[in-house]
């Protein structure tokens, strides 16, 4: 017969097993709702909602609450009692469940019957959406609620039909749309009662500057006009302009016509000139004219020329918002300095090395940057070997080099070496019009 200790020793190491398995697992509120709860071997309800303690950042799984047949209450189980769990079958591990009978002293936040179905709005009381579920990640055997989910795909799949979302949506466009972290959401009322109020955001007030551009462009895409100019008002003019880059052609169209000219003119300006071709040919022909015409003069002929497809220039795509070094400079004082001259800056990811003359003379990356010595020079850690356009490089050309080296920049140099501009990745390969063809 097995030794008890080493039985239990094995029992322990099982079930840290399970545990280690299911370690930042994710799940959907609506996809475990309904499994069966089972203890001591034999089914005793199914699970109809889940507790949480709302912490404001991160709210976390207290307990499960557990529908009983034969017209017995429900149970409160300690989430620490819980063996495993899945969308179909809840394990649960404890001594007499009757100590689990009756609704905690606290009056209980439930997730199912105060979040779902619930009413997003925003902090001036616009409807933004309706939680269609809500995502929480399994962290070192806590359960924490991380996002409300108001996808259109986060709906298809509580309604059983994943497979259809599969169909519509691509994988690239599943994560993050339309779903909000739970830091961006108000603490509920204290005296919850009955609740059946709407869920209110915090985010599109005071947590704006937290989300990236690419996202921020996602939420503002979803909100009706009057919502989207209220948000858009909120951000400083360098996050308005990222964001606006990133926003679709008809929404940039509706946002731009809303704003006042010299605002719009303001946050075209802080984008290259191909960036700014891209939003100006979303814009009906006349508002792009006079937005055109507030332009900066450096970027006004760079701009034109593109928006006209005359012969346009690579020289016209380049940005001067780049950093470049001397030579003899140490790594630490370019890590010192990097912070305060890095901001603005059109492409950051490399380090220009050029003479006093402004003739290129190699190239650190950030990363190599980073891994070097303090007391190393610039010129110790530069690859001199750097592949560049001339200013009579074609877009198709440009395009070509940007697929067969990976680079996220390129500099463009005259026949003497002297470098005259940089080209970023995006400004190429992102664009709208069709230069590349």
């Amino acid at each position: 017969m097995e030794n008890p200790a080493i039985q239990e020793n094995n029992n322990q190491k099982t079930n840290h097993a399970v545990l280690s398995a299911q370690l930042q697992r994710v799940y959907f509120l609506t996809q475990i709702l309904q499994a069966k709860v089972f203890w001591q071997g034999k089914k005793i309800g199914r699970l109809m909602d889940v507790v949480i303690a709302d912490n404001d950042k991160l709210a976390e799984v207290t307990h499960l609450v557990v529908a009983r047949p034969f017209g017995d209450g429900p149970l409160y189980i300690p989430l620490s009692k819980v063996k495993t769990m899945d969308a179909r079958k809840i394990f649960v591990e404890a001594g007499d469940i009757k100590n689990f009978e009756g609704v905690p002293q606290q009056e209980p936040v439930l997730l199912k019957d105060h979040i779902l179905d619930k009413k997003v709005l925003d902090t001036e009381d616009h409807e933004v959406d309706v939680v269609y579920d809500v995502k929480m990640s399994l962290l070192n055997n806590h359960l924490f609620v991380t996002d409300v989910d108001m996808s259109k795909y986060g709906l298809l799949r509580r309604m059983g039909l994943k497979w259809l979302g599969d169909i519509i949506y691509q994988p690239k466009q599943r994560p993050n749309k339309e779903i909000i972290p739970w830091t961006y959401i108000q603490p509920l009322p204290s005296n919850l009662g009955s609740f059946e109020g709407a869920v209110k955001l915090k985010v599109l007030k005071e947590c704006l500057h937290d989300i990236d551009p690419v996202d921020l462009a996602d939420i503002i895409e979803q909100l009706d006009p009057g919502q989207r100019e209220a948000v858009f008002g909120e951000l400083s003019l360098e996050h308005a302009s990222d964001t606006l880059e990133e926003i679709d052609p008809n929404v940039q169209r509706q946002l731009v016509a809303s704003l006042r000219k010299e605002r719009a003119a303001q946050l075209i300006n802080e984008m290259t000139p191909a960036q700014a071709a891209d939003v100006l040919s979303a814009l009906p022909a006349d508002e792009a004219e006079d937005l055109l015409a507030l332009l900066d003069k450096k970027d006004f002929e760079k701009v034109q020329s593109i928006l006209k497809k005359q012969e346009a220039r690579i020289l016209d795509f380049a940005t001067s918002d780049f950093i470049q070094f001397g030579p003899e400079i140490t790594v630490a004082q370019v890590e010192e300095q990097f912070a305060p001259i890095s901001k603005g800056k059109d492409v950051i990811s490399y380090i220009y090395v050029t003479d006093p003359e402004g003739k290129l003379l190699g190239v650190a990356n950030l990363k190599d940057l980073l891994l070097a010595d303090d007391d190393l020079l610039l010129k110790d850690i530069m690859d001199t070997n750097v592949i560049s356009l001339n200013p009579g490089s074609s877009l198709k050309e440009t395009s070509r080099m940007f697929h067969h080296y990976n680079f996220q920049a390129l500099p463009i140099t005259d026949p003497a070496g002297k470098i005259l501009g940089v080209i970023p990745y995006r400004d190429i390969m992102n664009l709208k019009h069709k230069f590349l063809e």
